[in-house]
């Protein structure tokens, strides 16, 4: 089994590109959804900030703007909410590795080389377009203001480390030309497992 950990930051198309790799045959773990799971009623992270952060579980879930809340008042408390969330997050991309029954496994994380994720993978890729496309495709969805995407975009690594640093580069200028690079990738990595 091959695991591919695919990055890119915000408004670049990785959640796009990452459904492509899904239709070539390749199972997809989502960082994000997993938090969502954990954060959701019944969900691991649940007890553990319940303990830790009281205030942060609202209706028996874990509250993201209460999370935002208690960081922007203590930010001591980021450091200990990753060190609740990232072990439940680890554990849960093991689960789903295991029961994988495809020969490539994309792992979607947003942070991956912030977080030092290339260790964990056997090849990344990068998706990647202009800042001037970024920046209007995050304003069309009408979800955070100039501001809020720009502190989003400060603290995540530059596009241009991120696309150095990966394996595979993936343009999402338009879907035929990302479609055509993630079959392309697919391929390389199919023809290299089938040489081993």
């Amino acid at each position: 089994m091959f695991l591919l950990g695919l990055t890119g930051s915000i408004g670049m198309g990785k959640s796009t590109t990452a459904k492509m790799f899904v239709e070539e045959g390749c199972a997809l773990w989502d960082a994000d959804a997993a938090v969502h799971r954990l954060y959701a009623e019944g969900g691991a992270a649940v007890e553990p900030f319940r303990a830790a952060f009281p205030d942060a579980v609202i209706d028996g879930a874990v509250s993201r703007p209460a999370l935002k809340d208690i960081i922007s008042a203590d930010p001591e408390a980021l450091g200990r909410i990753e060190r609740i969330v990232h072990p439940l997050v680890g554990q849960d991309r093991a689960a789903f590795i295991a029961q994988a029954q495809t020969d490539i496994v994309v792992l979607d994380i947003p942070l991956l080389f912030e977080t030092g994720g290339e260790a964990r993978v056997d090849a990344t890729v990068c998706v990647y377009v202009d800042a001037d496309t970024q920046e209007k495709r995050v304003m069309e969805r009408g979800t955070m203001t100039q501001a809020q995407f720009e502190a989003i975009r400060a603290k995540q690594l530059p596009a241009k480390e991120k696309c150095d640093r990966a394996d595979y580069v993936i343009e999402t200028d338009t879907l035929e030309h990302a479609r055509a690079q993630v079959q392309d990738v697919v391929r390389k990595i199919r023809s290299s497992l089938t040489d081993a």
